[in-house]
């Protein structure tokens, strides 16, 4: 039974946007749930909703959902003028079309499953001026509504050309990604009902980055969660468009434009992540771990794992068929970056295959393993349970000294690996010293000392890392942070002077060599920057000359004005001994005062 749609005003007529509190059929957020018998108006609509039964659950239909619902019409006298309860059908809707009075739209949309609620609608939401059959104009009504079900209905393109109705609710929150592999069943029909696909009983397997049958299946897979059913009305454009498709595996031919009618189910999904960022080094969870905890840096894991090459060849066994599982701390390069950077993002029991590209794996030569040889080159496959991790303290678990004894282990490792050329890592050894210590109000007047020396000392170092990395932003970065603890410091002004020349930034490298021989006039290493930086500036300054006659020279052309040539004094060049000095300070002990002044802090 259809309920006629009243033509009263729309909620955006009965005040101004300024003054509406909420969205049509929303309840004052701040209140509290209405109680059976309570009485509330829904914002200040003039929509009142009375409690007569409590629903189940906590979600509401939204506009554009199919509700199923049992309604009695009334006038405020009792006169009935509609009911569905007379035959005993419930009413099938779809929330927003205009298919009932426009304030029973709005005031399914706050109802549970099961709910059962007397609404009064004033006229602007009921029918309004012209009124209906049974229904005089201008009248109050009231609608007796019980909520028996809904499904829940998305457009999923915007465009009307994939309407997906939501069956069976799914797992969770988590939703495939285009680089997870799906399980699917499906069933394809026409307009008329036949079968024009099937999945077999155990269902279809595929990435969704790589497609199945036609478009609408991807699209509709990444909007539901595992163990959703849905019914899906594809139009020909997200289908097999205008060329239709040959009949195959024994069902029929599908015709040009045709709209196919899909029941699909989304069994279970396999997690796909992409470890490395740059689509070489993939893992796929095949089971998933417990919690929420990962191994992360620094963590001392056990693993177990069966390794293989493309061909199938198995090179390497660990911790299976009685065999001694793996032990070894992520992010210190005891196995091939794959594999560690993998570990670091497992939670423990996870299980996970792991696909590895020659760059993060064996590289270029040949690795001799247990079982065969790794040919150079080679694309890596691992299967990998991860039986356990210990990881790292975190900052937040220590006391004061136990944060200052970390920190200083950490700077000793950068340093070394610092030495080794490693200063990728010798940089992140000196970010995570620092983390220890940056927290000020946590330490007592007596640790301060220690902990701006630290945090000073691994700056500089980190600057020297970015340095040698040619990360010069980060650089100028790490160098104002120390000082702004010692405006003076003359190996933070060297470094960032240093850093400014690389981004051609010569006013700021002068500033900051000025201030560091103000502090240190005789320091070697600072004056031979500024032997570089004054042949930078005369180089500068030739580029700019040349510009500038160029410039001159085309506006006086036609002209008989006559041009003065520029003037530039061109310096005697010097030889530049910076670049050998920098390779001095970061690498070996200094054999002079100005040089340990420039070197990596060791203290």
């Amino acid at each position: 039974m259809e309920v006629e749609k009243g033509k009263g005003t729309d909620v955006s007529d009965v005040q101004g946007e300024d003054d509406l509190d909420e969205e049509p059929g929303e309840e004052i957020e701040s209140a509290p749930p209405l109680k059976v018998g309570e009485e509330r108006e829904l914002g200040n609509s003039g929509i009142k909703k009375k409690l007569l039964n409590n629903g189940i659950h906590w979600e509401t239909p939204d506009f554009g959902d199919e509700v199923t619902v049992h309604f009695v019409g009334t006038l405020l006298n009792g006169i009935k003028f509609c009911s569905t309860r007379d035959n005993g059908e419930p009413m099938t809707f779809k929330l927003g079309e205009g298919k009932v009075a426009k304030g029973l739209d709005n005031g399914i949309t706050t109802m549970k499953k099961g709910e059962r609620v007397l609404f009064t609608l004033p006229p602007d939401f009921g029918y309004g001026a012209e009124g209906r059959d049974g229904v005089p104009p201008d009248s109050i009504v009231q609608f007796d509504v019980e909520l028996l079900s809904w499904i829940t209905v998305v457009d999923i393109c915007k465009d009307g050309g994939i309407i997906k109705k939501i069956m069976e609710k799914g797992e969770r929150n988590e939703r495939p990604s285009d680089l997870d592999e799906v399980l699917v069943k499906y069933q394809v029909a026409l307009a008329d009902g036949t079968i024009v696909a099937k999945t077999p009983e155990e269902g279809y397997e595929f990435y969704v980055k790589d497609g199945h049958l036609f478009p609408a299946l991807t699209k509709a897979i990444v909007t539901m969660k595992r163990g959703e059913k849905v019914k899906l009305i594809v139009q020909p454009k997200y289908a097999f468009g205008d060329k239709g498709k040959e009949a195959t595996d024994g069902f029929p031919s599908i015709p040009p434009n045709s709209v196919l009618n899909v029941e699909l189910e989304l069994v279970s999904f396999k997690p796909v992540i992409d470890v490395t960022g740059d689509s070489k080094v993939f893992k796929k969870i095949l089971k998933e771990g417990e919690g929420v905890l990962v191994a992360n840096e620094g963590a001392a894991v056990t693993i177990s794992y069966i390794a293989w090459l493309e061909d199938g060849t198995v090179f390497e066994r660990k911790g299976v068929d009685g065999g001694q599982p793996l032990e070894f701390i992520t992010d210190e390069e005891q196995v091939i970056p794959g594999l560690d950077r993998a570990a670091a993002t497992m939670k423990k029991g996870e299980q996970a295959l792991l696909t590895v590209s020659p760059e993060y794996g064996f590289g270029s030569v040949v690795a001799e393993r247990d079982l065969a040889v790794v040919p150079p080159s080679s694309n890596l496959v691992y299967e990998v349970e991860m039986l356990d991790f210990v990881k790292e303290k975190a900052p937040w678990e220590l006391n004061n000294q136990e944060k200052i004894e970390a920190a200083g282990k950490k700077k000793e490792e950068g340093n070394i690996l610092f030495k080794d050329g490693n200063y990728q890592r010798a940089g992140k050894k000196y970010d995570k010293a620092v983390d220890y210590v940056s927290e000020d109000g946590l330490f007592q007047d007596d640790e301060q000392k220690q902990i701006k020396a630290l945090r000073i000392s691994c700056w500089l170092n980190g600057a020297a890392c970015s340095l040698k990395l040619s990360d010069f932003w980060g650089a100028i970065q790490l160098c104002s942070k120390v000082l702004d603890f010692e405006s003076h410091n003359v190996k933070a002004l060297y470094r960032r002077a240093q850093a400014y020349m690389k981004t051609s930034d010569l006013i700021s490298a002068e500033m900051d060599i000025k201030k560091a021989l103000e502090a240190d006039p005789q320091n070697r290493e600072v004056k031979l920057l500024q032997k570089t930086l004054r042949q930078l500036q005369v180089e500068s300054n030739k580029r700019d000359a040349k510009l500038f006659t160029n410039m001159f020279a085309r506006m006086s052309k036609g002209s008989s004005m006559p041009i003065k040539k520029l003037k530039v004094e061109i310096a005697e060049p010097e030889k530049s001994e910076e670049a050998a000095a920098t390779e001095r300070e970061c690498v070996a002990e200094p054999s002079t005062p100005s040089e340990d002044r420039m070197a990596v802090d060791q203290s």
